[in-house]
């Protein structure tokens, strides 16, 4: 064996992902993402508790993403100069505070207002997570490590649904949303214990840029996670109510299975990117996702919605995670957190969009037509992704 694929294979075998800062910010991911995930379709339940329509659901759902998309950019610069522990704990006391304050509200119109708290400190907390498990992993591990990362939140999202549906059915909205704060709470206490990179100091015409919001080399991936994630929306805020209003039982499942076969599809997808690229990962991703979408949109029974939610899963499983590599790899070490925020500020502003236009549209034209709407646009992020390529064929 020659000594530069000796030392290769020395390097590989140090690359470590599993190290102990790692496994606290995997954990801490895990508890925030858990607590997160109770409320995600139990807040529309409750925003019927008070009296609300379709049309205010979308509003109170899409009102936490646009909050968080407008924190982000400056997220990602503090990050910077701040450093990553203050931001991250920063926006973990804000989460914990927000949603442990849900149930003590009585009008729509005040949880209208925790919910842009509660965007504020989910902002800060995830831009934050990302950055960290970026630094914490080895770039040549990138697309293996992140995709383990993701792991933390797809176990969340396997629980979090079913979990939330079930304690709503139980106990009352307000001790439901304080479990959920606990569960931030514990986020906190184990983001307490890692130890932080030094964020890598800035060149000088970076500091002094007023309009510092995006990081150029993310906006690709960050264009194409939009239009996918406007489809997550429609599912996060209608599908309990679309799945009852067709007397279709079983929602608390299809979480579940989206849940796990994303988590399947992240063992793989990373690595599948790491050696060919995210040629090899979008395009059958979105197709699964199109295909989940109009399933959807059917619905004839609870065996189609779990089809969908399999395909969902491997699908979104694949996709996020290889977009989120290919947003952070071309960016200098200095502006690894603004990738991140303006990976996340897409991410929001799907979800957000995907939310509030469903509203309307599930209001006038029915559920069913807003998950068509939702394979139109996977259908453009794929056309969206085809002609980037070429353009970058020919340059």
């Amino acid at each position: 064996m020659d000594q530069s694929a000796k030392g290769a294979q020395q390097n590989q075998g140090t690359e470590k992902i599993w190290s102990k800062d790692f496994l606290f910010i995997f954990l801490a991911n895990f508890f925030i993402f858990l607590g997160f995930q109770m409320t995600l379709p139990t807040i529309p339940l409750f925003v019927e508790h008070l009296g609300g329509n379709d049309q205010l659901i979308g509003f109170v759902v899409g009102i936490f993403t646009f909050s968080a998309l407008l924190v982000r950019p400056f997220a990602g610069r503090m990050l910077e100069t701040k450093g990553r522990g203050f931001i991250y704990l920063t926006g973990l006391v804000i989460f914990v505070i927000s949603v442990g304050s849900f149930g003590f509200a009585t009008g729509i119109a005040f949880l209208f207002f925790l919910r842009i708290i509660q965007g504020v400190g989910w902002g800060f907390s995830t831009t934050a997570s990302g950055t960290i498990a970026t630094d914490l992993i080895p770039p040549r591990r990138r697309g293996e490590g992140m995709g383990y990362f993701g792991l933390s939140g797809n176990v969340a999202l396997a629980m979090g649904p079913t979990l939330g549906l079930a304690l709503a059915a139980a106990i009352t909205f307000k001790q439901l949303f304080l479990i959920s704060a606990v569960l931030g709470l514990a986020a906190f206490l184990l983001a307490s214990r890692i130890t932080y990179k030094k964020a890598e100091k800035a060149e000088e015409d970076t500091v002094k840029r007023r309009w510092d919001v995006y990081e150029k080399s993310a906006l690709q991936p960050s264009f194409l996670l939009l239009f996918i994630t406007i489809t997550f929306g429609g599912i996060a805020s209608f599908l309990p109510l679309y799945s009852a209003q067709k007397g279709i039982a079983g929602i608390e499942w299809y979480f579940f299975i989206f849940a796990m076969t994303l988590m399947l599809s992240r063992s793989f997808a990373g690595q599948l990117y790491d050696k060919k690229g995210h040629g090899a990962v979008f395009l059958p991703g979105t197709l699964l996702i199109m295909i989940a979408m109009i399933l959807l949109a059917w619905l004839p029974n609870s065996l189609v919605m779990f089809i969908a939610a399999g395909l969902y899963g491997f699908g979104f499983g694949s996709v996020q995670p290889a977009l989120q590599a290919w947003a952070v790899q071309d960016a200098p070490m200095n502006r690894k957190g603004m990738a991140n925020a303006t990976f996340f500020s897409f991410f929001d502003l799907g979800v957000g969009v995907g939310a509030m236009a469903f509203g309307q549209i599930g209001h006038w034209l029915g559920y069913g037509s807003i998950y068509i709407a939702s394979a139109i646009s996977v259908f453009a992020s794929i056309i969206l992704y085809i002609l980037m390529m070429k353009k970058t064929a020919r340059t």
